[in-house]
């Protein structure tokens, strides 16, 4: 199920277009600005941004910069502006495309559809880039992203399940950031989450009896009463 972002500070189009979008067996998140469009990146995953040009405090363009610089994650823009100046202006910032507003909900879905599309024919390169990170260092310990292996400050290493894997990469990207259960689901399971339920406990639980001296007293992943988990660690990747 595709996680789609609507940026926009207009409620006419962001509960329409949800609505469409939700009807067409899309997940859809959405956020009024920029800063509330941050708070979802740093704690969901999201396939695809559309996004609006122009809103109160950082615009469009400037939040459009700031997803490809950290996120690379595809984005179209949603722009009154008719001058092919400016729209000439949203693609050299990064953005994928762009849909001059009033726009047809069902051109919009194809537009989305084939931006993805071409998304995924690039993961090739994109798997290339990563491999350019390699290690993440946190507390005592440093995990080699190939090899899905802890290694110790002592040499100890320990092997890692495929879903013990995704949930220290989740905490690692997001390190000192409170993650709920339903957040780290979704970062951890995707579409089938609510397969997984409360899972998410009895996870953290086999990962902390790993990383934590005294797993009954946990400082490496601290439960929040009534928030979730947080990763206490500062973290290096290189």
């Amino acid at each position: 199920m595709t996680h789609i972002l609507i940026v926009d500070d207009n409620p006419d189009i962001i509960n329409p277009l949800k609505r469409y979008l939700t009807d067409h067996s899309l997940r859809v998140s959405t956020a009024n600005g920029g800063k509330s469009m941050k708070a979802v990146l740093e704690t969901s995953s999201i396939d695809i941004i559309l996004l609006d040009i122009m809103m109160p405090g950082d615009d469009g363009l400037v939040l459009c910069r700031y997803v490809q610089d950290k996120y690379k994650i595809p984005v179209i823009l949603l722009t009154a502006l008719a001058d092919d100046s400016d729209k000439v202006v949203g693609l050299e910032m990064g953005a994928d495309d762009y849909i001059t507003k009033p726009f047809n909900p069902r051109v919009l879905l194809a537009r989305v559809k084939a931006v993805l599309r071409r998304s995924q024919s690039d993961s090739v390169v994109v798997t290339q880039q990563k491999k350019e990170i390699s290690i993440a260092k946190f507390d005592y310990w440093k995990l080699d992203i190939h090899q899905r292996e802890l290694v110790a400050e002592d040499g100890m290493a320990i092997s890692l399940s495929a879903a013990e894997y995704r949930l220290i990469q989740a905490f690692l990207q997001r390190s000192q950031i409170v993650l709920s259960r339903d957040q780290l689901l979704d970062l951890t399971h995707g579409r089938e989450a609510k397969a997984f339920d409360r899972s998410i406990d009895n996870l953290i639980s086999r990962l902390r009896r790993k990383i934590e001296q005294n797993p009954a007293e946990p400082k490496i992943i601290k439960t929040v009463w009534g928030g979730g988990y947080v990763l206490t660690s500062k973290v290096e990747f290189s």
